[in-house]
């Protein structure tokens, strides 16, 4: 069997960083050790010098486009200012460029955003020791040694095996048939039923504005404490089958002791203001990579899908390939994949594949999700997982945002 687990760190292994210390001798060390790792990334990326203040003092990264230096001082470039905590979890993979975005502290005093991600991506290289990515580093073989084909579906008479190999080649799996009509047509029913014992501010619910100024609900967490038939499915051998694919004992649910085992997701059309149709992003775009991937997200198909409908689309093999947590840059050479489905067909990505829900058109879409995620390390859990759930429950969920959340 195969296996998907990349974690690199434990909650042990979270430290205070002194910023002194970093930028002047832990960093400028990493990036002469290791900075192979990042350079021929960085010259696709084309990074010019960024500067980064933490609680006042700043210090600048520089690229000739073969070696990195670190001096202190400003520069003329692109900076972010950050406080000492943010320095922590920066260095620390607790949280990246996105995290401080969506927790409303990304202060950039010169440049955007992208110029912070970009640096991300070498920061991460050295600290973690994983090669930036660059054009041709990720390809795809199946277990006979050919070409993968990623346009492949399956079922579940198909062996294990090469759909395991699929979903650690490619990131991503399309599984057809899995459910039945008569089970999704009695989950859209406890859809309907569930709907108005849901409110905006409940805690437990996400909302967006149409373009005909309705507001509607998009997502209903804690759905298996409403859904008599969506709590069964948790149970069901099919949808265990899915979680014992790897070598790595997935276990059912979110990391630690959160009880939101099930979202139930509607696909309006026309979404003006609100998170419903989820742009490019990782599951982990928010931080924790290194303490929590790959988990599994499951998506299964209430209706079905396609590009007029709010279908999957995948960015295949990124879960290989250090890029940036978010947002797919128009010069990255991995394919896209739509993932269109029908009624009772399955969906999983690995909490490392890009993904986005693609808007829809002509008629709205109803999906169910839940995880799958990796068994404790240490027993003390993900430590960025309190964090990152703050942030994704302060941000509003009536306004656009970059997301932090499956789509």
């Amino acid at each position: 069997m195969v296996s998907v687990d990349v974690r690199t760190r434990t909650a042990s292994d979270v430290r205070t960083v002194d910023p002194r210390e970093f930028f002047e001798e832990e960093l400028p060390a990493l990036l002469a050790s290791r900075g192979d790792l990042a350079a021929a990334g960085g010259r696709e990326l084309g990074i010019r010098s960024f500067s980064i203040a933490v609680d006042g003092a700043v210090w600048t990264l520089s690229f000739d486009g073969s070696s990195f230096a670190v001096h202190g001082g400003d520069g003329d470039g692109p900076r972010v200012d950050i406080d000492g905590e943010g320095l922590d979890d920066l260095v620390n993979d607790l949280r990246t460029p996105m995290g401080f975005l969506t927790g409303g502290d990304l202060h950039m005093r010169r440049g955007q955003l992208g110029d912070f991600l970009d640096w991300w991506v070498v920061l991460r290289a050295v600290l973690d020791g994983r090669p930036a990515h660059t054009t041709g580093a990720v390809t795809f073989v199946g277990r006979d040694g050919r070409a993968l084909d990623l346009g492949r579906s399956f079922t579940a008479d198909d062996d294990p095996d090469d759909i395991a190999h699929f979903l650690a080649e490619a990131g991503f799996l399309h599984l057809r048939g899995v459910f039945g009509a008569d089970e999704m047509a009695a989950v859209s029913d406890d859809m309907d039923r569930a709907a108005p014992t849901y409110a905006p501010d409940d805690g437990r619910s996400w909302w967006a504005r149409t373009n005909d100024g309705a507001q509607r609900l998009v997502r209903m967490q804690y759905f298996h404490d409403v859904s008599p038939t969506a709590k069964a499915l948790l149970a069901d051998e099919r949808l265990a089958r899915v979680g014992a694919l790897t070598s790595d004992g997935h276990h059912l649910g979110k990391p630690g002791d959160n009880p939101n085992l099930v979202e139930a997701l509607v696909k309006p059309i026309g979404i003006v203001e609100g998170i419903s149709d989820v742009p490019w992003h990782k599951d982990c775009s928010l931080g924790s990579h290194s303490y929590r991937c790959c988990s599994l997200t499951v998506g299964i198909s209430v209706t079905g899908a396609d590009a007029v409908s709010g279908q999957l689309r995948v960015v295949a093999g990124s879960h290989r390939a250090l890029v940036q947590p978010a947002f797919v840059r128009r010069d990255l050479d991995l394919p896209v994949v739509d993932l269109p489905t029908a009624t009772g067909d399955v969906t999983v990505h690995l909490s490392c594949t890009l993904h986005m829900s693609q808007p829809p058109t002509t008629r709205e879409r109803r999906v169910l999700y839940t995880d799958f995620c990796l068994p404790d390390i240490d027993g003390r859990g993900d430590p960025g997982e309190a964090k990152i759930s703050r942030i994704r429950e302060a941000a509003p969920k009536t306004v656009s945002q970059p997301p932090g959340h499956t789509g």
